[in-house]
């Protein structure tokens, strides 16, 4: 794969691979991709990872003008660009007389090679003095002078341990360093690979493989150019099964080892040598994290963040581990490494993506009885991930004018609903109950087979999380419903529980969500439209509100829930997605009559809200106590404990002036105030006002014949039949707080 990285190596044998297609041209084909992303499984892997040079940490190295050896090398041999006109080389490995001989080929002039080695010996350092250039053994580069670019080198010579003698500048533009080669461990380490410390290389090599895989060249040590290709070739050979090329090299030896840490300098605890270039981390950093007392490598590496980031560590790592064993007088091996994770190289957001973009970004979910609707002409919403009918217009109906017939049809005669996307949980066990006792705020153990009840569901913070009608099917097994987005997060946490907190508990949980389609019948004419279609006994005395059975519609199985979201006598009919549209339109069918609608969210926005029913998400935000929104009734008092409850006792969750749900009315029927206007209590004033309270939902009622909002304000039961104002910019609307529940406050149509 050409212009491709391996950026990950993952579990039993698991490349990522990025491939740029079409970056690079200058006229891409219309459409073509940028990049793909490859997932490889591979029956074997052969590391071919090399090695990256290693720079030196030297006071003001960090001065423009100065770069490794080898990124000069590319500069020139494959640019065609000169670093500079007159350089100096820093080094303590041959590589770097290799640059110093190429510059001085293509017409720069090389100043000085200083070479912290005492005696340099080898085939490129007598080629460099045979062609004159000034070699300084034992030399160390103290420092660099200049403004906006290096203007001259300063050099030292080693006298001892540690120690330089009188420093000199040797003018230049450029400086090209080199500290040596550090081996290209990371894929390795990302396979769990085991390293060991090399005391000849002064690097950590690949040791024990985890994964079918066998590292090659200077990637595992090997450095010598002849040595390189017969260790690939071998590798390649052996799981292929085809023999081995062999090799014919003319490439000057050159010796592996290099320097690593701090060079030694004259320049005081203070000078700026960087070890971490893009991190901004010098060598004075990782003392004082030593100083502050962090001694162990990991600790020093989020002190300092040397090594974070897209780095992984490639050119900091081991100078890092240098400078810190040496400051401890400990072994390299002792200080130990740091963890390398994926990618090796930045990898794009849209490679990772790839066709999840546009009308492809989220997965689209659809009901069962999504085509029925846009047959009808409905007009969708996104909710979550799914498209659910917001409404059905009729002729040149506006979603105003259609919201508002749905809503008198409902309260009406009967409207049906597709709620196939609520979320669904089986809570199945001999401890299922004592669960959802401990889950839920709500009291379970108690509620009977064929029985339901409308749950409320905390964080540990004592806030609203999640709220839904559980049923129980059987002493062992309950049918918990959630919000359509909420169905995930509430099935994670009760596996988080489950596994950290009551693992003692006998219960399973399994995401129903898709196994069951959801048609809601709500209204006065509900039970005459279901009678003639199920063999369930649908009369009050024997199926009351909130309870549930299970049996038949048009002959396909299903769970019967009589519960309610409009206020209405309604049913919640589940039956297998396969049979959802029949059953659907057989139910439509006998519905017609009867005078039944199709409504959708935005209808039973307005119906619920009528109601003074919540919707989480809507009347909450992360903030709101069962309490605020009126739930405290749900709460067990008798329970010794369930989810949030050590937080809800906290005085401040009970304080008085925290904001409660409460109902506006305008003083004006026909306006309609916005979601999220702010409430204050007197009119005019200046900026900044004293905000009180936000409306959380708002609608013009036609069953009410005006609009009606809700609203969360400070103390709101206490201020039910005050009078405040919503600032806006055509001035302040007059609203009066009165109780959430704008009709039927006596609930007897749910009853019926």
């Amino acid at each position: 794969l050409p212009r491709a990285t391996a950026f990950g190596y993952f579990a039993h044998n698991m490349i990522g691979v990025t491939q740029r297609l079409s970056d690079h041209l200058a006229d891409p084909r219309p459409g073509a991709p940028r990049e793909r992303l490859w997932q490889v499984r591979a029956k074997q892997v052969v590391l071919a990872t090399g090695a990256i040079e290693r720079p030196l940490v030297f006071p003001d190295n960090d001065r423009p003008g100065i770069l490794l050896a080898d990124a000069a090398r590319t500069y020139l041999n494959r640019y065609g660009v000169k670093p500079g006109k007159r350089i100096v080389v820093a080094t303590g490995h041959d590589q770097a007389y290799l640059a110093a001989l190429e510059m001085l080929a293509a017409g720069v002039e090389v100043a000085a090679i200083a070479d912290l080695r005492p005696n340099p010996t080898g085939e490129l350092v007598e080629r460099a003095k045979k062609a004159g250039i000034p070699v300084l053994a034992s030399t160390a580069i103290t420092g660099t002078k200049g403004g906006q670019r290096v203007t001259a080198a300063r050099v030292s010579p080693l006298v001892g341990l540690g120690k330089v003698g009188p420093a000199r500048l040797i003018a230049c533009d450029a400086v090209l360093m080199s500290g040596g080669f550090t081996p290209s461990v990371h894929l390795f380490s990302q396979s769990r690979g085991k390293l060991r410390w090399n005391e000849d290389l002064d690097a950590f090599l690949p040791d024990l493989s985890m994964e079918r895989e066998v590292s090659v060249g200077a990637g595992r040590g090997v450095f010598d150019l002849a040595e390189v290709l017969k260790d690939g070739a071998e590798a390649g050979a052996k799981f292929s099964g085809k023999p081995a090329p062999v090799f014919t090299v003319a490439a000057p030896l050159i010796q592996p080892r290099g320097v690593i840490g701090q060079v030694p300098h004259d320049r005081g605890p203070n000078a700026l040598a960087f070890v971490d270039w893009q991190n901004d981390v010098t060598a004075k950093d990782l003392k004082l994290a030593m100083r502050e007392g962090f001694e162990s490598i990991e600790h020093i590496k989020r002190y300092t963040t040397t090594g974070m980031a897209t780095d992984q560590g490639k050119i900091s790592n081991i100078n890092a581990l240098g400078v810190i064993a040496d400051t401890l007088g400990r072994p390299v091996p002792k200080v130990g490494l740091t963890t390398f994770r994926a990618p090796f190289t930045p990898v794009t957001f849209g490679a990772f993506a790839g066709v999840a973009r546009g009308d492809l970004f989220d997965p689209v979910r659809q009901t069962p009885i999504h085509g029925w609707a846009v047959e009808q002409g409905a007009v969708f919403e996104d909710v979550a991930l799914w498209k659910r009918a917001r409404y059905f217009p009729q002729g040149s109906e506006d979603m105003h004018r259609a919201v508002a017939r749905e809503c008198l049809a409902v309260r009406e005669t009967c409207g049906i609903f597709d709620a196939s996307t609520l979320g669904k949980i089986e809570v199945v066990g001999p401890d299922a109950a004592e669960f959802l006792n401990r889950f839920y705020i709500n009291a379970w153990t108690k509620l009977g087979v064929g029985k339901c009840r409308y749950g409320v569901l905390c964080r540990e913070d004592g806030f609203v999380m999640d709220d839904g009608v559980v049923g129980r099917m059987s002493k062992d097994v309950f049918h918990v419903t959630t919000t359509t987005g909420g169905a995930p997060r509430v099935l994670s946490m009760m596996e988080d529980y489950l596994q950290t907190e009551w693992s003692d508990l006998e219960v399973a949980f399994t995401s129903t969500t898709e196994q069951w389609a959801v048609i809601a019948l709500q209204g006065p004419k509900a039970r005459a439209i279901l009678a003639g279609l199920t063999d369930i006994d649908l009369s009050p005395e024997t199926f009351p509100h909130m309870s549930l059975k299970e049996g038949h519609i048009c002959g396909v199985p299903t769970r019967l829930f009589r519960v309610s979201f409009t206020g209405e006598l309604g049913f919640e009919i589940n039956v297998p997605p396969t049979y959802a549209r029949a059953v659907w339109e057989k139910v439509w069918e006998a519905g017609q009559p009867h005078g039944l609608v199709p409504y959708g969210t935005e209808t039973m926005h307005v119906l619920r809200a009528e109601k003074g029913f919540i919707i989480v998400g809507q009347e909450t935000d992360g903030t709101a106590t069962p309490d605020d929104v009126g739930l405290s009734w749900a709460i067990g008092k008798a329970k010794p404990d369930f989810v949030g409850k050590r937080s809800l006792a906290r005085p401040a969750m009970s304080a008085p002036d925290r904001k409660q749900l409460v109902g506006l009315l305008t003083d004006d029927p026909n306006v309609v105030l916005e979601e999220g206007a702010q409430l204050v209590e007197r009119p005019g004033g200046s900026v900044p006002k004293t905000l009180i309270g936000h409306v959380t939902s708002s609608y013009a009622s036609s069953v009410m014949g005006r609009s009606i909002a809700l609203a969360m304000i400070k103390g709101g039961r206490a201020r039910i039949g005050e009078t405040l104002y919503s600032p806006s910019p055509a001035g302040d609307i007059k609203v009066v707080v009165t109780a959430p529940v704008f009709f039927d406050p006596e609930g007897s149509r749910v009853n019926v």
